[in-house]
C-alpha cells in the first residue's frame, strides 16, 4: 500500500516551471498529464482505502500511469 503522491510535481520538482508552460502551450501534453493525474488518483485512492480490486487490474492502472509518466517526462526535456 502506497501513500506516497506520484504527482508530475513531486516526482519532477526541477521541472514545476516546464510543467505549468507545457500545461498551457500543449493540449497533448495537458491532456496527458490530465490522465496521469486521474489514474494516479485511482491507484492511491483504491490502495489507501483497502477497496478491494484484482491483481490484474491495478497492475494494470499502475502500468498506464508508468507509460504515462514516461511519455510525460519525454516531453519535460530541452530538446
Amino acid at each position: 500500500m502506497s501513500e506516497l503522491s506520484h504527482s508530475l510535481y513531486d516526482d519532477f520538482p526541477e521541472y514545476r516551471d516546464r510543467i505549468n508552460q507545457l500545461k498551457l502551450e500543449s493540449e497533448n501534453f495537458c491532456r496527458m498529464a490530465t490522465e496521469y493525474h486521474r489514474i494516479d488518483h485511482r491507484v492511491r485512492g483504491l490502495e489507501m482505502n483497502g477497496i478491494p480490486v484484482t491483481d490484474e487490474t491495478l497492475e494494470e492502472l499502475k502500468y498506464k500511469r508508468l507509460h504515462l509518466k514516461d511519455q510525460l517526462f519525454r516531453m519535460l526535456q530541452p530538446h
